[in-house]
């Protein structure tokens, strides 16, 4: 594989105080938004069961362990409880509804991502890297407009990224890696396991590195590989011990029973039920997905700049054969550490071919490492133009940097025009937001759906004995929050009175009614409210949507 050193830059660049200075407002900037906006986001529909599982899982440990119910909750039991378990326990301490704690805490969990894609980036390239691999999350709306509300994908997702930094670091110094690696190493992994199964995945990658590290050495100095990889065996056992307790903690499932663990695995790996997605204008049921519907959809959820740096890395290869020198050691092995992160779960996909639903939701661990090799690949681009000898290469660097900055500002004022919606975005690859919004799966999760039900709270209505019924296409946990007592949620949508839906997968065109309500961003209508008072007759039955 290809490298590029990461010389210090250009003085025309940013000088290093200049990029401190950068940081600390990225990261002023970072907890602000956090601050303000966290209860703006609406109650995503796996919540209620999550939060159920959480006090559950929390009644286990206050009754002695006799209390058995969230091992037989629904099929929650298969995945951990670290993110549920905090959140159950904070919720009678903190003054504001569960689910504003939940949002914040996922958020929380957000910035520990961003702070552990800077540390990457910097180990892989520097200061510079890191501000612009967490600039570029921050554009991955995927990413930065999911955080709030996808307390499991979110959380797994900062766990996996710190896991294979901690790797990056055990692989780099072998036998004298520091102890803060250890320990971070075990906790890292012990969150993801305690999280989803799929933390299995990190352990793979160290396995796989460090056995390429002692090969590596042994091709170049001829040390022993069987008495090295012995030695680490040894080294990373305090790592594994703590990363199995910590799972088990949050996962207590897990190890109740020695096939509890294969059991998770098993039905992951077979996970199917009766649901449809869309990909491309086209609907799957989500076992029949095609091989390409995650490519698909890192396509066009990607923040331009990050897709041109990742179409930049086959020229940039090119450019380099000739044009660069090798990096050192410690840059390749953290390069190749990121790079495994990135190719193994995409060949997963391609050979295993899973259930696929919700966009890019399920492997949302991918995201942080390719906004860091996205990054990596500009930056490297332009030291490639900086070192080179051919005439006008500043004019090229300028041009570079420019249709750089363009690209992130076109995205950063979408991104502005959709709050808090931001996570329905797509790139320019997808053609006008509009036109695409019902080729792909949008706002999933109904969180505009918080808003249609604020403006239907603030409309003057006659009172009469009974509440109004409100149909709504969510599960009632999702609404029912955000409705006062004039209000009563039914699954009777036929006698409801009024109609509360996403316009996701066209769900909003299953009742008639006059719609009073409409959340819009960007021409796109999100999430409606019909009025459906004066219907009479076969006007207030369902019809079907067009999926």
């Amino acid at each position: 594989m290809f490298v590029v050193p990461m010389k210090p830059a250009p003085a025309h660049f940013f000088s290093a105080s200049t990029l401190t200075w950068l940081t600390r407002l990225f990261w002023l900037g970072l907890i602000g938004w956090v601050a303000l906006t966290f209860r703006q986001h609406g109650i995503s529909n796996d919540e209620y069961v999550q939060h159920t599982y959480g006090q559950m899982l929390l009644d286990w440990y206050r009754s002695g362990f006799t209390d058995q119910d969230a091992f037989h909750y629904r099929n929650l039991y298969l995945y951990g409880g670290l993110f549920d378990i905090i959140a159950a326990a904070l919720d009678p301490y903190i003054p504001i509804m569960i689910w504003d704690i939940r949002h914040l805490l996922s958020a929380l969990f957000g910035l520990l991502g961003f702070y552990g894609v800077a540390r990457f980036a910097h180990l892989l390239g520097g200061q510079r890297l890191a501000l612009l691999a967490m600039a570029l999350l921050l554009l991955t709306v995927s990413w930065s407009g999911t955080m709030f509300t996808h307390t499991k994908d979110v959380p797994f997702a900062t766990c996996m990224l710190w896991a294979l930094y901690a790797t990056a670091l055990v692989v780099r110094d072998m036998e004298n890696v520091s102890g803060k690696a250890i320990v971070l190493l075990g906790f890292a992994v012990g969150g993801a396991l305690g999280l989803r199964v799929g933390g299995a995945f990190a352990v793979i990658y160290l396995i796989l590195l460090v056995v390429w590290r002692a090969w590596l050495d042994h091709k170049h100095n001829g040390s022993p590989v069987f008495s090295r990889l012995l030695r680490m065996v040894l080294v990373l056992l305090p790592a594994a011990v703590l990363a199995f307790v910590f799972m088990a903690i949050c996962w207590p499932w897990s190890v109740i029973d020695v096939d509890n663990m294969l059991e998770a695995a098993e039905s992951f790996s077979h996970f199917d039920f009766n649901m449809q997605t869309m990909a491309n204008g086209v609907m799957y049921n989500i076992g029949d997905v095609p091989r390409s519907y995650l490519f698909q959809y890192l396509a066009v959820k990607l923040p331009e700049a990050a897709l041109l740096g990742l179409a930049a890395l086959p020229a940039l290869w090119l450019l380099c054969r000739k044009a660069c020198t090798a990096a050192d050691m410690q840059t390749r092995i953290t390069l190749h550490t990121l790079l495994l992160g990135i190719g193994f779960p995409l060949a997963f996909v391609l050979n295993d071919k899973p259930a696929l639903y919700n966009g890019v939701r399920h492997f949302t661990f991918l995201l942080p490492l390719l906004a860091i090799l996205a990054a990596w690949a500009l930056v490297a681009v332009w030291q490639a133009l900086a070192d080179s000898r051919m005439a006008g290469r500043a004019i090229y660097q300028g041009l570079w940097a420019g249709v750089l900055t363009g690209l992130m500002l076109v995205t950063l004022v979408d991104i502005v025009q959709l709050h808090p919606y931001e996570y329905v975005r797509l790139n320019r690859l997808a053609g006008d937001q509009k036109q695409a919004q019902f080729k792909w799966e949008d706002d999933y999760w109904s969180s505009a759906l918080r808003a249609a039900a604020d403006q239907l709270l603030d409309m003057k209505l006659p009172a009469r004995p009974g509440p109004y019924w409100v149909g709504a296409c969510v599960d009632t946990p999702q609404i029912e929050p955000y409705l006062d007592g004039r209000f009563s949620v039914t699954r009777k949508w036929e006698e409801a009175d009024f109609y509360l839906s996403t316009t996701n997968m066209h769900c909003h065109e299953v009742m008639q009614g006059k719609v009073i309500i409409n959340i819009q961003r960007e021409g796109m209508s999100l999430a409606v409210v019909k009025d459906r008072r004066q219907l009479q007759g076969k006007d207030r039955l369902a019809t079907p949507a067009k999926n």
